[in-house]
């Protein structure tokens, strides 16, 4: 019995280590900061979905396993949340309420954002994470930001996407703030 959970523990570690990595990319300073996502819970909500998102979407078009991998690692994405939401003070009664609505939010930006990457019209991004993540000019850096961190993963396999320890580009605009 006790050999099932090692077992499972094992094939969680690398997705767990995935979504480390990319939970400590959407914290850098430079996206509040340049990016004009607000420095608040829902910031960082938004901050780590758009992460996410880009990560997620490049796990959809390998081969198996990385169809069960991306499963995991939404699952490891929502346990950060509600573990978030645990450490915040929200009561135990209240976390499914929460954890229903910010599913609600995630899944909604998700598809808005695969929306407007696919769009034909160049400005559907920057409008999708103006409407979401950015109200103010940080959009069009963010929507920038996307498609570079996009183009870059397109060119990971599974193991590199599991391995590599940067996932995503510094954008000079965002990370000059950061360093001065």
């Amino acid at each position: 019995m006790f050999g099932l959970f090692g077992k499972r523990e094992a094939r969680l570690a690398p997705v767990n280590a995935l979504f480390a990595r990319v939970a400590e990319a959407s914290r850098r300073p430079a996206f509040y900061i340049e990016g004009g996502i607000p420095d608040t819970f829902e910031g960082r909500f938004e901050s780590l979905t758009l992460h996410t998102f880009l990560v997620l979407r490049r796990l959809r078009e390998l081969p198996a396993p990385a169809a069960e991998l991306a499963q995991d690692f939404v699952d490891a994405c929502f346990a950060y949340l509600e573990l978030g939401f645990r450490n915040g003070g929200i009561s135990d009664i209240a976390v499914p309420k929460r954890m229903k609505k910010i599913a609600q939010s995630f899944f909604g930006r998700i598809n808005a954002y695969e929306a407007a990457l696919v769009s034909a019209e160049p400005e559907a991004l920057t409008e999708a994470l103006r409407r979401n993540a950015s109200p103010g000019e940080g959009a069009a850096i963010l929507a920038d930001y996307m498609r570079q961190a996009q183009a870059g993963l397109a060119a990971r396999t599974l193991e590199a996407i599991l391995n590599e320890p940067e996932l995503f580009p510094a954008l000079a605009q965002l990370e000059r703030s950061h360093v001065a």
